[in-house]
């Protein structure tokens, strides 16, 4: 789904029903990682007079994010070696039923609507296909916070008979157009 700022994370862990696990920023469960990750993420764009305050912030939000994120459904995502913790934990709850929720915009335009998607949560699909011989599907979520609501679309399946990098085109391409579609409706 569109990340819709914190709403998307906030509405999915609250409004979403169970079985569910919601992929989170790895550094955001940490404690040690969190002023950092959230000073950079968040705050490095403000103004330079107010940095101070930013940095600041970010290290009193250390304890509540890494409390809050390692109590709530989450899976921690890392952009490193640790990506490969991410996929295990990602098909064992996928293997128990879990639906898994991700947010992958990442902070370049694809309209007005959605962000461009990083691309490597399709691999999960390649995953679990080798490990179970099943399928997966991806269903489009679009989280409207101003109209406060969420909307699910159609979903697409997974195709292994499709190379990996086709896949992972057509897949986010399809859900940016599915997430768009549903905005406008």
């Amino acid at each position: 789904g569109n990340h819709a700022q914190m709403h998307g994370p906030i509405d999915a862990e609250l409004f979403f029903p169970s079985p569910k696990k919601t992929w989170c920023i790895g550094q955001m469960m940490n404690r040690k990682e969190v002023p950092a990750y959230a000073y950079l993420d968040f705050w490095s764009h403000k103004p330079k007079c107010t940095r101070w305050f930013y940095k600041l912030l970010s290290h009193l939000i250390a304890p509540l994010s890494a409390y809050i994120f390692t109590h709530a459904d989450t899976i921690p995502v890392y952009k490193d070696t640790r990506l490969i913790k991410t996929f295990k934990l990602t098909i064992e709850n996928l293997e128990k039923g879990s639906n898994i929720i991700i947010f992958p915009e990442k902070p370049e335009g694809f309209n007005e609507i959605v962000n461009e998607f990083q691309d490597k949560f399709i691999d999960v699909a390649k995953l679990y296909y080798d490990k179970y011989g099943k399928t997966l599907s991806f269903v489009p979520m679009y989280n409207g916070a101003k109209l406060k609501t969420v909307m699910l679309g159609k979903p697409i399946q997974y195709d292994p008979n499709i190379p990996l990098d086709k896949q992972r085109k057509i897949i986010c391409d399809y859900l940016k157009n599915e997430i768009t579609a549903l905005a406008k409706s």
